[in-house]
């Protein structure tokens, strides 16, 4: 069995990759990348490494070429650019004839009111489409997602979100990683939709947690949209990437991440890294 997973220097890739490294032998797994310069160290470990570009339809039959079992890892940019690299992705899968396509999604896809949730519910019809069995892996949300939130608050800022009691399933990137990784080496997934969450919590659990991690008081202030859309221009972000922001958190509000599932403890055959671990892990990380 050959397991290829696309995109595999990036942050989320990259951490599949070392999952899979630990279950399974170098040579039977493959990595599709877009500069294979960057994956140099896979390659030198053993992984089949090849050039495939979202972008260049062309490079991808042969970059899947000889592949069991895949892992389309969604793209950057956005809804019409991810769209059309998504579906070229799937196009290239069945015509390389490969027997299982893992992807990653986002929560409740198919009824989610997030701006990005076209992308996932397009690429998820295409490949139910191709009739070739399937795993969608609908990831909630990333706590990485807020390590620039949290660089600011141990700069001194206030925690300044728009999202009121809106909750969100965070985990970390690594166990969404292994989980995926599970889906791929495992038997039993065929056709299988999984809701990947970890437990559901407010901002202000999570700025809770942080001030129990920092030993100190984290001061959060909630604010409405127009406020935030200004926070953020401040923080120097381009006026598309304000308001496709606003309106993440507006659907969020509404409950688009607030996902009870036990999906990914079941996957990891353990419970997810919990929040205050979580948050120690990233501010060890922006205090080296």
């Amino acid at each position: 069995m050959k397991i290829l997973v696309t995109g595999a220097t990036g942050q989320l890739g990259s951490l599949v990759m070392e999952a899979l490294l630990k279950a399974m032998p170098a040579e039977r797994l493959a990595a599709s990348v877009r500069d294979p310069h960057k994956a140099a160290s896979l390659k030198a470990r053993g992984v089949d490494v090849r050039a495939g570009d979202f972008d260049r339809p062309e490079t991808l039959p042969q970059a899947f070429a000889g592949v069991d079992r895949i892992l389309i890892i969604s793209t950057m940019g956005d809804n019409a650019t991810r769209i059309r690299q998504h579906l070229n992705a799937v196009a290239a899968a069945k015509e390389a004839g490969v027997r299982f396509i893992a992807y990653t999604s986002v929560a409740k896809a198919d009824q989610s009111r997030l701006p990005l949730a076209e992308v996932h519910r397009t690429t998820e019809e295409a490949i139910r489409e191709t009739g070739i069995p399937f795993s969608f892996l609908r990831n909630n949300w990333y706590l990485e997602n807020d390590l620039g939130t949290i660089q600011a608050v141990l700069g001194g800022a206030p925690w300044v979100t728009n999202l009121a009691k809106g909750r969100i399933g965070y985990a970390l990137r690594r166990d969404y990683a292994e989980a995926a990784a599970a889906v791929l080496t495992g038997d039993g997934h065929e056709n299988t939709v999984y809701e990947l969450s970890g437990k559901p919590v407010t901002q202000d659990e999570v700025v809770a947690e942080l001030s129990a991690v920092l030993g100190r008081t984290v001061t959060i202030q909630h604010v409405d949209d127009e406020t935030y859309a200004a926070t953020l221009r401040r923080a120097g972000m381009p006026e598309p990437v304000v308001s496709m922001i606003v309106s993440m958190n507006q659907a969020i509000r509404d409950g688009a991440l607030d996902v009870e599932s036990r999906d990914l403890e079941q996957l990891l055959r353990r419970p997810p890294t919990g929040l205050r671990e979580g948050l120690q892990a990233l501010v060890a990380r922006l205090s080296r």
